[in-house]
């Protein structure tokens, strides 16, 4: 078994299980035994299979071992921001329960673009991956009638509440909104103000607006403003806290309810550059999905979790009960329940 037969081998092409049997001297089916039932081979001839294996460079092909098999072990998960961490934690909790379930999980980010979350679908589909979770890009399903058109089955997360007709796991916005606001009532707060938008482009911000618009509705005495913005970046949050910082103290909101966490973070960053107001003595400020992106404020954020780890398992746990039951399915629409954790920003520093 020469050096050249080696350079011979690799020149031509990839190398084949053929070839490393005949480099280690043994029949086929001992090299698939070693691939595949490791167990089923005595040490001698283990180790001399895969020291050929080693050296010829023999790499599997997975595609065509699925292709043969008719099933596919991987999964794919194309998601809508990977720079944010509630999407991140989607990730990790969809691979958990994929490793589990004995499944690869590749990623897509399709960076908020429509186009790239179509251009990632038709890849995965031409793959032929076993099926695809989908945190898409608002409620753009841009793509996903080529999954559907090949029978690959399709999950959405961060799915709209009243999407139908396939699996989905929704976070309860309209119940985080009403969370934020329910916690700034209880802190005394008497003026709220929503700080988001535009609400017409995103369902997560109007439910999270409807939710906390209904909270102060119900308290006595309370009124309620909404501070439309442009985004919900950081940017965006300094374009509002300019605004606020503007207001004479009289007309300023004792607590604010900001649709995100990077939007907060900006607020709180021109707010505490251009005035003397402080968190929580003049403003009251929570905002809603935890982004650790905003840890770094110099206000620790007070938070309404949606719990994205939580979504990922529960999503890739639909996405593996739909394969496993195929045409017998039936299609299920999770949602779950967001979480309060408050810090310096509505409890002040010493509570905090």
């Amino acid at each position: 078994m020469s050096e050249a037969k080696t350079r011979r081998t690799r020149s031509s092409g990839a190398v084949t299980m053929s070839d490393v049997a005949q480099h280690a001297g043994v029949a086929l089916g001992t090299v698939s035994k070693v691939l595949n039932r490791p167990d089923h081979v005595t040490p001698v001839i283990l180790e001399r299979v895969r020291a050929s294996i080693i050296e010829l460079g023999f790499v599997r092909n997975r595609a065509a071992i699925s292709l043969a098999a008719g099933v596919s072990n991987t999964v794919a998960f194309v998601l809508v921001d990977l720079a944010n961490s509630y999407f991140t934690d989607m990730s990790r909790g969809a691979e958990q329960c994929a490793t589990e379930a004995g499944k690869y999980l590749v990623l897509a980010n399709s960076d908020i673009a429509p186009e790239k979350q179509r251009s990632y679908i038709e890849y995965f589909d031409e793959e032929q991956v076993a099926g695809v979770l989908l945190a898409p890009v608002g409620e753009n399903m841009l793509g996903i009638d080529r999954l559907d058109r090949s029978h690959r089955p399709v999950v959405v997360l961060d799915a709209s509440p009243d999407l139908t007709g396939r699996c989905a796991v929704s976070a309860d916005n309209r119940l985080a909104g009403r969370l934020a606001a329910q916690h700034l009532l209880e802190r005394g707060c008497r003026h709220i103000a929503f700080v988001g938008g535009p609400l017409e482009q995103s369902r997560p911000v109007a439910d999270r607006y409807l939710g906390a618009r209904e909270a102060v509705a119900e308290a006595p005495g309370a009124t309620f403003e909404h501070i439309s913005s442009p985004g919900v970046v950081v940017d965006d949050g300094r374009h509002v806290g300019n605004i606020l910082s503007d207001r004479p103290a009289a007309a300023l909101p004792d607590g604010v309810v900001a649709a995100a966490d990077l939007l907060a973070l900006g607020l709180v960053q021109a707010i505490l550059n251009r005035t003397e107001y402080r968190f929580p003595d003049d403003i009251a400020l929570i905002a809603c999905d935890d982004n650790r992106s905003a840890n770094d404020s110099v206000v620790p954020i007070s938070t309404i979790n949606l719990p994205g780890h939580e979504m990922g398992r529960a999503g890739m746990t639909l996405l593996l009960e739909e394969l496993a039951d195929g045409a017998a399915h039936v299609h299920r629409h999770v949602t779950l329940a967001p979480s309060l954790t408050a810090r310096e920003s509505t409890l002040g520093r010493h509570l905090g």
